[in-house]
């Protein structure tokens, strides 16, 4: 992998994994146009994925902050409240993640078909939650979290947007949009960092540790800080974004990106 390439791979990751347009089928497009396969292409997607925590962390750090300190006043107040929701929210894609993850990987690594295809159920998914109207809700229950929770679990499909299918979700349920996009990127940090710690362990098993090696130190660095600093810009466009309702925008880009993958797969 040139240095090129991880840059042009950690954009991608670190833009799409805030935007409605599904990181994981850019990533899917990106390293088959690059012909990056196996565990070069496994190692450098959990570096980037790390990446893209860390630019949460940055960016939601006052939100970060406020939910620590309300945990510790030992009451139940908005912040445990808030805890559990996420909680809750993590429950079917950790069952996805423990129960099916074989199968998961066996679909992403099935081609470019199946990507074009969640490509355009996010495009549903986003017109959808901008034409319904549902009344707005001043917090988001435990229900609702479990419901946005099957969101995130389903979109481990490559092509079917996380961001997109959590926050198109939590409007057709009837929250403010004001909440939902903090709401949803905060929800994702568990996962992705027990599943990169899960693919890192699953490497080590395999001896598959070497494959670090196979890739250049400028390629890991430079595909690292790409994917950082796209990240950090698009968890803040993507919140300023979801507050004026504009994701019929991303509907119209999945659709056609969709329609030219399901043709060139």
């Amino acid at each position: 992998m040139s240095w090129f390439e991880a840059l042009i791979l950690g954009l991608l990751q670190g833009l799409t994994e805030y935007l409605p347009v599904s990181s994981s089928g850019h990533l899917a497009i990106g390293a088959a146009l690059f012909d990056i396969e196996g565990e070069e292409n496994l190692t450098f997607t959990i570096l980037v994925h790390v990446a893209t925590v860390l630019s949460t962390l940055v960016i939601l750090w006052k939100e970060i902050a406020w939910i620590f300190k309300g945990l510790f006043k030992g009451t139940l107040n908005s912040e445990t409240r808030y805890v559990l929701n996420i909680l809750v929210s993590m429950i079917p894609v950790g069952i996805v993640g423990v129960f099916f993850k074989d199968k998961v990987e066996e679909i992403f690594g099935s081609g470019l078909f199946i990507v074009g295809l969640m490509l355009l159920v996010t495009a549903l998914l986003l017109t959808f939650s901008y034409y319904a109207k549902p009344r707005q809700k001043e917090n988001i229950s435990l229900k609702d979290a479990f419901i946005i929770g099957l969101a995130q679990a389903a979109a481990v499909m490559p092509g079917l947007s996380r961001s997109g299918s959590t926050i198109a979700t939590g409007l057709l349920l009837g929250n403010k949009k004001e909440k939902l996009a903090q709401f949803s990127f905060l929800m994702v940090i568990p996962p992705i960092l027990g599943e990169a710690l899960l693919d890192t362990v699953k490497m080590v098993k395999d001896g598959a540790q070497a494959a670090v090696g196979d890739i250049p130190v400028m390629s890991l660095a430079v595909g690292f800080i790409a994917a950082f600093v796209a990240g950090c810009l698009a968890c803040k466009w993507m919140i300023n974004i979801v507050k004026r309702g504009k994701l019929i925008y991303f509907a119209v880009y999945c659709a056609i990106a969709g329609a030219v993958t399901l043709i060139l797969s």
